[in-house]
């Protein structure tokens, strides 16, 4: 629901709780209170702008519906003039003290995420590098000593970590195009089953079982970010599944959409992390030093499917975890 929604909302709602508490005889210092209430809500539901307007809207609604004479614009109490006059300065400043307030509270919300980018960082770039940097060492310094096959398995470590920092990286730089709303896809027909194929390939672990529909299955897509999505969610059920079980990849036609659908055997996902799994940096990694992804993963994931008009969604599942992407499907274009 978007904020100007939210606010017409509470203006309606208020006052229409007014005009119900007016037929109670409440007071008209106390109804004043109530669209006063109003308009502290739409300043921290949405802008100072909204909130201007809302406060003249309710000194209207007041003039209209509690003053003499009722249902016009004409005051011909001082009094209530008065009131109006005392309501509308209070709720300009209220109004003000609010935005400020709530302003603060999306500078806040930006620092705690900035500290968050600061500490995934330190991690994540931080575990790859100094493996990379000491096996390549190893192989520079002790290579007369070692084996063909010691040095192969230390360069396949190396370009396995590096294979990790450049998903994380392009991860993090996709969060942040999410973040600021610049996230910005080019759409092109594609066989779903060919992106998937190349999730197969990039993930390159004999667990991963890829079941394609019957039928072929076409989607408009950014090929490279929906892979990208894919990815991430294959990535995170291979990460949090024991080693020895599979991770099934489903292509399911359903009517007009295809659902996407990851299962693995682990452990699923904890209650605990429900209804923030999606957030950014929100990881089941334990401190610095625990097993775990970045939190970013999900997080471009769920960006880049919604981009693509569809939705991420976390599927009850008997065993394990289930995670499901829905896509309308496109019509399939012939020579």
């Amino acid at each position: 629901m978007t904020s100007g929604l939210i606010s017409f909302t509470i203006l309606v709602a208020t006052i229409s709780i007014s005009i119900l508490a007016d037929f109670m005889n409440l007071p008209k210092t106390g109804l004043l209170l109530i669209l006063q209430l109003a308009v502290v809500m739409v300043a921290f539901a949405s802008n100072r702008l909204t909130a201007v307007i809302s406060s003249f809207i309710c000194a209207m609604a007041f003039n209209y519906f509690f003053t003499a004479p009722r249902y016009s614009f004409h005051m011909s109490d001082a009094t209530d003039i008065a009131d109006m006059l005392f309501f509308l300065i209070v709720a300009l400043l209220t109004s003000q003290v609010a935005s400020y307030i709530h302003l603060k509270r999306q500078e806040l919300k930006q620092a705690q995420l900035r500290a968050s980018i600061l500490l995934s960082v330190s991690h994540d770039l931080r575990t790859p590098l100094a493996s990379i940097i000491g096996s390549l060492t190893t192989v520079k310094t002790y290579k007369p000593q070692l084996s063909e096959q010691q040095c192969d398995e230390l360069i396949n470590g190396a370009l396995l970590q590096t294979h990790r920092l450049h998903n994380y990286i392009e991860n993090l730089l996709q969060a942040t195009k999410i973040q600021h709303k610049q996230l910005q896809i080019t759409l092109s027909h594609n066989a779903l089953f060919s992106i998937c194929q190349e999730v197969e390939k990039r993930a390159e672990s004999p667990r991963l079982h890829l079941i394609n529909a019957n039928e072929p299955i076409f989607v408009q897509a950014q090929a490279s970010l929906l892979e990208q999505a894919i990815f991430n969610l294959v990535d995170n059920a291979l990460k949090y599944s024991p080693d020895d079980q599979p991770v099934h990849l489903f292509l399911i036609k359903n009517k007009n959409r295809v659902e996407i659908s990851i299962n693995d055997q682990g452990t699923g996902i904890s209650p605990d992390l429900i209804d923030t799994i999606f957030d950014s940096f929100v990881s089941g990694r334990i401190g610095d030093k625990g097993y775990g992804g970045s939190g970013l993963g999900l997080t471009v994931a769920k960006g880049i499917v919604e981009a693509h008009q569809g939705q991420l969604t976390i599927v009850p599942s008997k065993t394990g975890g289930c995670m499901q992407i829905s896509l309308p499907i496109a019509e399939e274009i012939t020579q």
